[in-house]
C-alpha cells in the first residue's frame, strides 16, 4: 500500500513528490557519492597531506611482519568542494568550487560521465564566476511533452516553446535582432515560423514575407503580411524598399537627435518591421552566369538590412534547409550578423557547423544527435550567451491562418510604410551614419 501510494502521488503531482520525497534522498546520495564520482570522472587532484600511515617494520621470528604507524606526507586524491544541491523543477543543481588548474571545460567534458554516474537524463555545466561551476542535472527529459505557453504581451517578444531547463523559450527581437533557423524537412522549422506569426500577429508590428517556394508557405498568412515576395526578382525589389526605409528612418533619427527609433517619441516612432525569409538558399543559388548580378544585388541588400536594420526597427528571421559556405561569401557574412541561432535536425553536418560552428562544440554534437521522431526539438543559442536544447509547441497551419485573419486590421499598408522613401544608392556619409547608429 505504501508503494502504491507513492507511485500514485508521483503520477498525480510530480512536483510535490519531487520536493518532499525525491529531492532529500537525491541530495544525500549526491553528497555521499561525490568523492567516488569525482574520482571516476577524473575531476580530482593529487595533493600532499600529513597522514598516519602503516609502514612495514622488522620481521619477527614467527615470520610475521611488524607494522607501525608513522605521521608522514602522502599523496591523496582531493575532490572539489561541493555545496548543498538545490532542487529545480526537473532535477537539481549544485555549485562546485574548482581545484587549482581546473576550468569549466573540464567539467563540460565530463558531463556525460556525470549523468551516467548519477543516473540522470543530462547534466549541463555553467560558470557564474571564476572558480565556481554550476552542475544542473535533469532527472527526465522536459521536452517529451510541451504544452502551449501563454503568449508574451511585450512588443517584439514571443514565447514559442520551452527550454530543457523548464523555462519558456522566448524569441526577443529587441535583445537579439536577427536569427537563423536551420532544419530539414519535417524537423519543426516551419512550425516555429507558425508560432512566431501567431505571437507577432496581435502586436503593432509590420510583417514582411520572403517565400522562395513560390508563395506556398506564406500566402495563407497574406492578410497579416504587409508585403510578400515569392521569387528572387520580387525579393530584390522588396529588399530595395527595406534599404530605402532604413535611409528614411536614419534621417528621422538624425533630425530628432536619436541613435535609434526607440529613442524617438512614441508619436513619431516608425512601425517595427519583422522580415520572415523562407528557403534562404534560393536567394543565392545560381543556375547560370546571367543570374550573377541579381544574386549579388540580393546578397548585398540583405546583408545591409542585417547589418544596419536593428537601430531602425527592421529585424530578420531567416529559415533554410541548407545553409552552407558553398552558397557563397554572402551567406557567411549574413551568418556573422545573425547572433540568434536555431538548429533543428539537419541532413548534413555542414549546415549544423555553419549554424552553430562558432559556439560550444558540444552544441554541434547535440544538434547532430536530434532524432527524427522528435520534431520541434532544436539547439538554441540563447540571449544569455549559452546554448540549450529546446522544443517549440505545436502550431497547426490553420491556427496561424486564423491568427492572420483575426488581426488583419493591424496590418500596416506597405505603400504607407514606404511613402516618401527614395531608392537612390547610399552614399558614404549615409553609410557611416548607419554603421554608427
Amino acid at each position: 500500500m505504501v508503494a502504491a501510494g507513492l507511485w500514485s502521488w508521483r503520477r498525480i503531482h510530480y512536483r510535490s513528490f519531487w520536493l518532499l520525497a525525491g529531492y532529500p534522498l537525491t541530495a544525500l546520495s549526491v553528497r555521499a557519492t561525490w568523492r567516488k564520482v569525482a574520482l571516476g570522472c577524473g575531476l580530482t587532484k593529487k595533493r600532499q597531506r600529513w597522514w598516519f600511515t602503516l609502514t612495514p617494520g622488522a620481521v619477527a621470528s614467527t615470520g610475521l611482519v611488524k607494522v607501525r604507524r608513522r605521521f608522514q606526507r602522502v599523496a591523496v586524491d582531493t575532490k572539489p568542494w561541493m555545496w548543498l544541491p538545490l532542487p529545480t523543477r526537473y532535477g537539481w543543481r549544485v555549485t562546485i568550487r574548482t581545484l587549482e588548474g581546473q576550468i569549466p571545460e573540464d567539467y563540460a567534458e565530463a558531463a556525460e560521465r556525470l549523468a551516467h554516474s548519477w543516473r540522470v537524463h543530462a547534466v549541463r555545466v555553467s560558470s557564474p564566476r571564476p572558480g565556481r561551476v554550476v552542475l544542473a542535472a535533469t532527472m527526465r527529459d522536459p521536452l517529451v511533452r510541451v504544452d502551449q505557453v501563454p503568449a508574451s504581451s511585450e512588443l517584439l517578444k514571443v514565447t514559442v516553446g520551452r527550454l530543457e531547463t523548464g523555462k519558456p523559450w522566448v524569441i526577443d527581437f529587441r535583445t537579439v535582432p536577427h536569427w537563423i533557423n536551420a532544419g530539414a524537412t519535417q524537423s519543426g522549422k516551419s512550425n516555429l515560423a507558425n508560432a512566431l506569426i501567431v505571437g507577432l500577429a496581435p502586436q503593432p508590428v509590420a510583417l514582411v514575407g520572403f517565400d522562395l517556394k513560390g508563395g506556398v508557405e506564406f500566402t495563407p498568412y497574406a492578410p497579416r503580411l504587409s508585403a510578400l515576395a515569392t521569387c528572387r526578382a520580387e525579393s530584390v525589389r522588396l529588399l530595395d524598399d527595406l534599404v530605402a526605409l532604413m535611409v528614411d528612418r536614419m534621417g528621422l533619427c538624425r533630425q530628432a537627435g536619436a541613435r535609434n527609433i526607440w529613442q524617438l517619441p512614441p508619436a513619431i516612432r516608425p512601425v517595427p518591421i519583422v522580415a520572415l525569409v523562407d528557403e534562404l538558399a534560393e536567394l543565392y543559388l545560381m543556375a547560370d552566369k546571367s543570374e550573377k548580378d541579381e544574386i549579388a544585388k540580393t546578397s548585398t541588400a540583405l546583408l545591409r538590412v542585417a547589418q544596419l536594420g536593428r537601430a531602425f526597427g527592421i529585424y530578420l528571421f531567416c529559415c533554410g534547409q541548407r545553409i552552407g559556405s558553398d552558397l557563397g561569401p554572402g551567406v557567411t557574412a549574413l551568418r556573422a550578423q545573425c547572433s540568434g541561432r536555431i538548429c533543428h535536425r539537419v541532413n548534413d553536418p555542414e549546415t549544423a557547423t555553419m549554424t552553430l560552428g562558432d559556439l560550444d562544440p558540444a552544441a554541434l554534437i547535440s544538434a547532430r544527435s536530434i532524432a527524427a521522431e522528435t520534431p520541434g526539438v532544436a539547439i538554441v543559442a540563447s540571449q544569455d550567451g549559452q546554448w540549450y536544447r529546446a522544443r517549440s509547441f505545436y502550431v497547426a497551419e490553420h491556427a496561424a491562418e486564423h491568427a492572420a485573419r483575426m488581426y488583419a486590421d493591424l496590418t500596416p499598408s506597405w505603400a504607407e510604410l514606404t511613402e516618401g522613401t527614395h531608392h537612390a544608392e547610399i552614399n558614404d556619409a549615409d553609410l557611416d551614419e548607419l554603421l554608427n547608429a
